[in-house]
């Protein structure tokens, strides 16, 4: 169905737009609040049956061309412009396009939904989530509502305000429609708990599918996000008790902090061991129970979460842990997997990392290939042989050779780089396990990338200020691309891959919150 030109009628005047019935209702509201500037969560309009509803039909309203749509709701304060106008990509010369393209946009902050907004970035770290969003025939409000939030995205180059999304969230959480203390505006919600709502969401997308291949996991939440953890629950007072085994879907690890955690490693193991006390059906009484967790499936993408909020007993209220951990930039997960896995993927890291080695020499190598040329060399006296006559000469001292040069000064012993590259991939996936190739989105090394944080700033558990850290390779899919982006809300900065570290936390600066890994690939 084609758009349709309609008015709308509040506090006695009359404005024109446009609704297009194949959008759900809420971004007709929200083309009603540029307008009128009145809140979507505050607002009514009033069509054949009554009030317009989020999730209402089109279809069964029937809207016509010309009809008049009465607004009812006190206008807050209207949208302010952007300080220069937008210019879309298809608008700007090449000049433009590229400073455009050099720098991703940031979020508008609706007031209090920094949680929402650096979840948003920190997710963006996932190509393969915006591709299967894409591709989804009929996906739920909140992944219809996020893909077209990350398509405005990548057509803006300035910062855009996410009001649909935010009122789609709040529509199916409740929790985040919460207003503060005085009514005035949103409470502050957290953004580990919207990670694991929107990641909850998008369960229903199709994941991808590949001939040859398991695809029992059919979503793709379940193929690229999703670990397997195996618990074994035994008793040291109930020998004879056989273990009871468990196994559940986790979309993140967990990283507990305690007084003695001072790396994220140590703080995940400390999570997956536990001791707890419950009634054991042998014993007839309460007893204690070593809980062991292992990872039996590692998917591509590993969240971790620091729990650095916990509720403290003796002032009955949410506090924050200050405590500085250390987190790495490449995570071998071998030590959080069960044996069986390690098994099958332990030949594969073993050789990747013994591959990048070899690539690091490779590049010493061709780095140290350059020779001294004379200041002044007699004219047309440039016919000698060897690595003199393929030096590249620009008016004497050190140069750096072709590469076809610095291989033969090598002794011959450097090829191609595509050469060695072609090799080493055939030699990975040769120690691949079948099962493990076999199923899609799980990683196939163990070895992970850090690709983006969340972090939060503030000393107290129900305030502060969260703020998204994104590798810019993840982005732009450009591998030699070392630094990072800052997302604080529509502030975006370049961030230095040195600065990470101070991430760490130990103050009421930003301290690393969720943090998201990519595993490597062969």
């Amino acid at each position: 169905m084609a758009p349709l030109k309609v008015h709308i009628k509040h506090a006695g005047k009359k404005h024109d737009l446009e609704l297009d019935p194949e959008k759900p209702p809420v971004d007709f509201k929200e083309s009603v609040y540029q307008l009128t500037g009145v809140p979507v969560d505050r607002m009514k309009v009033m069509v054949k049956g009554g009030v317009l509803k989020d999730d209402s039909d089109w279809k069964k309203i029937g809207p016509k061309e010309g009809q008049t749509f009465m607004i009812v709701g006190a206008a807050g304060e209207l949208p302010k412009p952007p300080a220069e106008p937008i210019k879309f990509l298809e608008d700007m010369d090449d000049t433009e396009l590229a400073d455009a393209l050099g720098m991703p946009v940031g979020l508008t902050n609706l007031g209090n939904t920094c949680y929402m907004s650096a979840t948003i970035q920190a997710l963006r770290a996932i190509p393969e989530l915006q591709t299967a969003l894409s591709e989804s025939r009929d996906p739920n409000p909140i992944a219809r509502s996020l893909r077209d939030l990350y398509t405005a995205m990548s057509r803006s180059t300035g910062g855009v305000m996410p009001f649909s999304f935010h009122t789609v969230l709040q529509a199916a959480v409740p929790q985040f429609a919460e207003r503060n203390s005085t009514g005035t505006g949103f409470a502050q919600q957290d953004a580990e708990e919207c990670w694991t709502q929107v990641t909850n969401h998008l369960r229903e997308i199709p994941g991808i599918s590949i001939p040859g291949a398991n695809n029992s996991r059919a979503a793709f939440i379940e193929q690229y996000m999703s670990g397997t953890l195996v618990r074994t629950l035994s008793s040291p007072e109930a020998p004879e008790e056989p273990p009871t085994v468990s196994e559940e879907n986790v979309l993140k690890v967990v990283c507990d902090i305690s007084a003695n955690t001072n790396f994220m490693v140590s703080g995940i193991i400390e999570a997956l061991n536990q001791t707890l006390v419950k009634h054991s059906p042998t014993l007839g009484r309460e007893a204690t129970y070593n809980s062991h967790s292992r990872l039996s499936r590692l998917p591509s993408y590993l969240a971790i979460h620091m729990v650095r909020f916990t509720w403290r007993r003796d002032i009955n209220k949410k506090a924050k842990i200050m405590r500085k951990v250390k987190f790495p930039s490449e995570l071998d997960a071998l030590d959080i997997v069960t044996d069986e896995l390690r098994e099958k993927i332990q030949p594969v890291a073993r050789k990747r990392i013994e591959i990048e080695k070899a690539r690091d020499e490779r590049r010493k190598v061709r780095k140290r290939t350059r020779v001294a040329v004379p200041a002044a060399q007699p004219p047309g006296n440039n016919t000698g042989s060897g690595t003199e006559a393929n030096a590249n000469v620009s008016g004497g001292g050190d140069v750096e050779m072709s590469e076809p040069a610095a291989e033969q000064s090598a002794g011959d012993e450097l090829q191609p780089e595509e050469w060695y590259r072609e090799r080493e991939k055939t030699e990975l996936e040769a120690l691949i396990d079948p099962s493990i190739a076999a199923d899609v989105g799980s990683s196939q090394t163990g070895l992970y990338d850090l690709v983006s944080i969340i972090t939060h700033k503030g000393a107290a558990a129900d305030s502060g200020h969260y703020i998204a850290f994104v590798a810019r390779r993840a982005l732009t899919g450009n591998e030699e691309d070392e630094n990072w982006i800052k997302f604080d809300d529509d502030k975006v900065s370049v961030f230095p891959t040195e600065k990470l570290a101070t991430l760490d936390g130990g103050g009421e600066d930003s301290a690393a919150y969720v943090l998201l890994y990519k595993s490597k690939g062969l």
